[in-house]
């Protein structure tokens, strides 16, 4: 036997020329090649799927951003209308004592205003004096007056309680004004209890249109004023 048959038999050649096995079967591709095929995805399919994930992430925080500013805004506009109209409640029954003061004044005949002593007419200023500090109150805190005597007829403010004909104004205008009304902030606290013409031109809205009719006059209006 020559040097050279005993070098081909040698342990190394033989560990060699082994084939690489994979599931089972014999195959003459490299490890190499092996390991690669089971790397996963490729970076193009993981940039997709991270760009993906982030415009979704984007899109949750402009979601997230707009409910937080909706958010902050309905909590500053119920701030606002709980220190306007907190008191309303209040302000309405303080009217009715308003109301007791001017009909105590209207039920002096004013021939003993003219001509009563002094004391009647320091008690008459006492109750004037209290009603114009009573109503100044009112409007420090946002309740005001209405007397739209001469105006055109709001449902939204006033309330009908008899129609008078006057063909010398436009119809639907308030000629007479039985109970003052009264606002807080952009809200009618009470209607005002008016008179209005009928017989005369219908009276034009600001945008044009015929003014609203102030329906037919309430039964118990005058028993509530």
């Amino acid at each position: 036997m020559t040097n050279q048959a005993k070098d081909d038999r040698s342990p190394h050649n033989d560990q060699a020329e082994e084939p690489v096995v994979e599931n089972g079967v014999a195959s003459d591709k490299p490890q190499a090649e092996s390991a690669d095929n089971a790397a996963g995805p490729s970076e193009e399919d993981v940039l997709m799927r991270l760009a993906a994930e982030n415009e979704e992430l984007k899109d949750r925080a402009l979601r997230l951003a707009a409910e937080m500013e909706n958010l902050r805004r309905r909590t500053a506009r119920d701030v606002t209308d709980a220190r306007t109209y907190a008191i309303a409640n209040f302000a309405r029954d303080m009217l009715t004592v308003s109301d007791n003061l001017r009909r105590a004044l209207e039920a002096i005949p004013a021939e003993s205003r003219e001509g009563g002593n002094a004391g009647l007419k320091a008690l008459i200023e006492g109750v004037e004096m209290t009603e114009r500090a009573m109503l100044a109150a009112l409007e420090r805190h946002g309740v005001k007056q209405l007397n739209p005597e001469g105006e055109r007829f709001d449902p939204h403010f006033h309330q009908a309680m008899f129609e008078v004909p006057n063909p010398e104004v436009p119809a639907n205008t308030i000629v007479q004004v039985v109970q003052t009304g009264y606002v807080i902030g952009d809200r009618v606290l009470r209607p005002a209890m008016v008179g209005v013409a009928k017989g005369g031109p219908k009276a034009a809205s600001a945008d044009g249109e015929a003014a609203a009719e102030p329906g037919p006059p309430n039964p118990y209006s005058e028993r509530d004023a």
